[in-house]
């Protein structure tokens, strides 16, 4: 009966690492995915380019002086944050620019 339960109790300490584990792991991935994102956010891609003051709060690509990662803007048409759009079309867009407001300065 001890045994059994031993056995029982060992199980579980075993099964709860690997679950902690596998967490981990993913865990991990995630945030080098984030990375990359981010990384891959910060030059558009070809034939794309950042567009300041036209992001809805929540919905910038990519970080500022303000704050470091996408999604975080707090406000609408904030002049730091930006968001990729086919190049030529920023200037086309009231509010738009393709300079941040620091850059202009």
């Amino acid at each position: 009966m001890l045994n059994k339960l031993l056995a029982s109790a060992m199980c579980a300490v075993f099964a709860t690492i690997g679950i902690h584990q596998g967490v981990m792991a993913e865990t991990k991935q995630t945030s080098s995915n984030q990375m990359i994102d981010q990384n891959n956010m910060m030059n558009p891609a070809k034939g794309m380019e950042k567009c300041y003051g036209i992001a809805k709060a929540g919905q910038n690509d990519c970080g500022t002086a303000s704050h470091m990662c996408a999604g975080e803007s707090t406000m609408d048409n904030d002049k730091e944050a930006w968001i990729s759009v086919p190049t030529g079309l920023c200037n086309r867009i009231v509010g738009g620019s393709a300079q941040s407001q620091a850059q202009k300065s």
